[in-house]
């Protein structure tokens, strides 16, 4: 009846999270050759020998993982179970596969993991939002001081600008002076000259 039960929720559960295929991945890599499990049955009897006429020595339950020692044999095979006993089980409940039980413990260890990595990720949300509203600060105060300094080096060329505009200035109304007096003394000298010739003329 629980087997019944167990075996449909595990089912749904693995269409759901989607996580069957990745668990039966890890774990043929990270098994060795002899590495086996007992299938799901509530639990397996193991006997002192070959066979169902030795003694039964203890039990397995399901989906333990268990190392082979010996082969097939009478219908039994010898392992190690995890308990470290040297038994014999019967061949039909031993399987290279993970039984659903264990991919079951699995899917609870990576649920635990990633249940504590969201954990640590809401933890951290805050100093995240800080360290942004920080970094955003930061940019602020940078881009107005850009444009400080770029008002402070357009304010200097206009500066240097008006400053060449005006000596320029001063030096063509310098200049314009000068000629104008230069103008103005040679038409006095031209005028005292030829009046003094007029009465050098008339001594």
């Amino acid at each position: 009846m629980l087997k019944r039960i167990l075996v449909p929720t595990l089912f749904a559960l693995f269409s759901h999270y989607s996580l069957a295929e990745d668990i039966q991945t890890i774990e043929n890599s990270n098994s060795s050759e002899n590495t086996a499990y007992i299938s799901d049955s509530l639990f397996v009897y193991v006997h002192s020998g070959p066979g169902k006429n030795f003694r039964i020595v203890g039990s397995v339950n399901a989906g333990s993982q268990i190392e082979i020692m010996a082969g097939n044999e009478n219908g039994f095979q010898q392992i190690t179970d995890d308990k470290g006993r040297e038994v014999w089980v019967e061949t039909q409940f031993v399987s290279t596969q993970p039984g659903l039980a264990h991919q079951l413990d699995e899917l609870g260890q990576q649920l635990q993991q990633s249940q504590q990595a969201l954990n640590d990720a809401q933890t951290d949300l805050p100093r995240l939002q800080q360290l942004n509203q920080d970094l955003q600060a930061e940019n602020q105060n940078l881009q107005q001081t850009i444009q400080r300094l770029e008002k402070a080096v357009t304010d200097e060329k206009q500066k240097a600008l008006s400053s060449e505009q005006a000596e320029q200035h001063l030096m063509l109304t310098y200049g314009g002076g000068v000629g104008v007096g230069g103008l103005l003394i040679g038409v006095v000298l031209t005028l005292f000259l030829s009046r003094r010739k007029r009465y050098d003329g008339w001594a």
